[in-house]
Parts: structure tokens; sequence; C-alpha cells
């Protein structure tokens, strides 16, 4: 299968690389804003919908839920209709539904397709790491640094410009066209992929190819699912609740989202440099430490001196926060074939969205329990420990494959 795999990836013209390049930057953009793109218009949401306290709380949460229950099944479908067949498919379903949201006024079916067009997402992530590796197996690196950067670069504009582009027409927030920009992109990243149909008429079928199961029964499997998980945990906690926590140090509402900016901001620099180091490594235990070793130094920062040091903090977590590209790569970097890639990535990805669903949830009973942000932060960096663990059982040179046996 590795050398199907080579021979294939070496027959790809400079013209076909060069439509996968783009369709692999357009399809990364387009991952996030399904659901970056809710929360900074989610009361103008709630009141043209509508949506109770139940739905809106549900709604925040679908996509760690989508991403958990449909990431294991993108590997089988792949495996049936082809990677790139399914890739169009998520990007289409994610298009159509991102636009049909905008347009219904009945709360159950606003819920239907925001999971939909998350589940469209979601299949088009867990074969990202896949698609690079069919495509560059000697460059997961350099290609993962590219669709990371890109998904970076996603999140923070759909963040940031939702709320303007709303408002572009005067007078009230229209959440309609706020959320409808971002199905024109998603629309306009199918356009390569229809280009990249040809790949899955050539490879055919693959009836025995590795399954999500069967990641379930290794060591590398877990250890990546745990790590993954972990981390993600972290990223959703301080993407939900690190505004507010800024605002209750005495921090604005405006000054509280550029502190939240800088956090998220990090990763797109972080992005791009990280994934080429880990690529270029056999170990990449010490590029692991090095990430690791800024979370307490925000955590414990922002806890004993908010102000006037709070930029400082934000960006020691945010650094902390890129240990998530790095994980990515070594999706690809642990497996052989684009196969055990898409299963380890479906895997990985499922069991470690369902750990991250506890990050904001959990975080904010302790505030309430508490009445304070000391005992949430603290357990954030205490849950560094086995985040960090997993991440060096991952971080060493090993194969997902091999720990099957003969039949990996």
């Amino acid at each position: 299968m590795t050398a199907t795999t080579s021979v294939d990836a070496a027959q790809d013209t400079s013209l076909q690389r060069l439509l996968v390049v783009l369709g692999i930057v357009v399809l990364a953009f387009n991952l996030r804003p399904a659901a970056s793109s809710v929360g900074p218009l989610l009361e103008e949401i709630r009141g043209g919908v509508p949506l109770g306290d139940t739905e809106a709380g549900l709604l925040t949460t679908l996509p760690v839920i989508c991403f958990a229950l449909v990431g294991g099944l993108a590997p089988r479908l792949a495996s049936w209709l082809g990677l790139h067949r399914v890739t169009l498919l998520g990007l289409l379903l994610l298009a159509g539904c991102l636009w049909g949201r905008g347009q219904v006024h009945q709360g159950w079916l606003f819920l239907v397709l925001s999971f939909a067009a998350l589940a469209g997402a979601a299949s088009a992530n867990v074969l990202m790491p896949s698609l690079v590796k069919l495509h560059f197996p000697q460059r997961v690196g350099q290609l993962t640094a590219v669709y990371t950067t890109s998904m970076a670069v996603g999140l923070t504009a759909s963040s940031a410009l939702s709320v303007p582009i709303a408002t572009a027409g005067g007078g009230e927030v229209d959440y309609a066209r706020g959320l409808g920009a971002w199905a024109v992109t998603a629309a306009i990243a199918v356009l390569p992929w229809i280009g990249l149909l040809g790949h899955d008429l050539h490879e055919g079928r693959r009836p025995h190819s590795l399954g999500v199961s069967a990641i379930a029964r290794t060591r590398l499997g877990w250890a990546m699912a745990g790590a993954f998980g972990l981390q993600s945990l972290q990223a959703y906690a301080v993407f939900g609740w690190f505004a507010q926590m800024c605002r209750d140090a005495g921090y604005s509402a405006e000054a509280a989202g550029v502190l939240l900016g800088v956090v998220t901001g990090a990763s797109i620099p972080l992005s791009l440099l990280i994934p080429v180091l880990a690529g270029r490594l056999r170990d990449q235990r010490w590029l692991l430490t090095a990430l690791m070793a800024c979370y307490p130094v925000g955590y414990l920062g922002f806890l004993a001196d908010p102000r006037p040091l709070g930029w400082l903090w934000a960006l020691a977590i945010g650094c902390g926060a890129s240990t998530f590209p790095l994980i990515l790569t070594l999706i690809g970097l642990r497996s052989r074939t684009p196969e055990g890639t898409a299963a380890l990535s479906g895997f990985t990805q499922s069991a470690g969205y369902l750990i991250a669903a506890a990050g904001p949830f959990g975080v904010g009973l302790l505030h309430a329990a508490t009445g304070g942000w000391t005992v949430p932060v603290l357990v954030l960096l205490a849950l560094c420990v086995p985040l960090y663990l997993c991440g060096l059982y991952a971080t060493r040179d090993r194969y997902v494959e091999d720990e099957l046996g003969p039949r990996g």
C-alpha cells in the first residue's frame, strides 16, 4: 500500500499538485466559521429564530458533539466512496446548510441545519491529514503548516468579521447576512474539489482499509486521542471564558476582546512554523515541552497579576494552545498510509472531542460553585500534566500500523 501511495503521489503533475494545495487551503479556511461565526451573533440569532436558553446552550455545544459523532464515520465513508468525493460532499453540505440556517425562523430547524453544516465540516476536518499524506507523503509537515495556518485565519476572520458583515447594510444587525457570508466562501471552496474527483476514479474502492475501531486497540491511538482531547479542552475553555476572566479582572469589554484576540492570533504564525519543525524531526518531545511550558506561565501569571501584563499572559496561553497544530501534524507522521492516517485521524478527533466537551461546561460549573476563577484555572493547569504525558508518548518515532501487528 505504501508503494502504491508513493506511485500515485509521484504521478501528480505540477498543475494537479497546485490544484491540491489550493483545494486544501480553501477547505481549511472553511472548517471553523460554521462554529465560530455563531458566538458574536448569538444574541441576534436568539431574537430572530428564536432560541430559548436550552436551545442556545445546545447550539454552542453542537460543534464538539458533532465532531465527536461524525468524525469516526468519515474514514469509513472515504474507503467506500473515495477521499475526494467525501470531501466534496462535506463542502456541499457545509455550504448549503450554512446558507439555509440563515433563512429559517424555527429553532429546531436552525439547530438541525447547524448540525448538518458542522457534520460536513467534521468529515472534511478528519480527512484532511489523510489527503496530505496521500498527495504529499514526504512533505507532511509543510502541508500541515499550510492548512493549519489557513484554518487559524478562517477562525480569526469569522470571529472578527461576522458582526461587521451583519451590519454592513446599516441599521439593525442582520444575522442572516453575517452567517451567510461563510456559506459563500464554502461554495467557492467547492470549485477546486470538483477538479480533484478524478483521483478517486483511479484509486477505486478500498474494501479492506483500516478502520477506526482497530485504532482503539493501540496505545498510540489512545495517546493521540488523549493529547488531542485535552488540548481541545484547554482551547474551548479559554475561548469560552477567557474574555469573561479579563472583564472580572477589571478590563473593559473591548480590552477583554483584544486580549482574547491575542490568544487566538498567536496561533497564526505558530501554525505555520510548528508543523514544519515537527516534520523535520524524528522526535518532537522538545518541541512539545517548549509549548507546554507556556501554559503555567500564562495561567499562573494571570492569577497572580492580571493587570497590567494581561497581554503577556494571553500571549503565553496562546503559545501553549499552539500544541494543536503539533498534534495535527503527528496524525500524519504516526501512520504509514493514507488509510492509516484517516483511521487515526477519525479516532483521535472523535474520541478527543468527547473529552473536550467537558472543558467549557466544567469551567463554568467550577466558576459558579466557587465564585471566582482561581479554582477553574488551577484545574486547567493540572490537566496540562496528562496532556503532556499523552503528548510524550505520541511524539516518539512510531507508527500506529506497527502496533496492530501484521494486519496493520
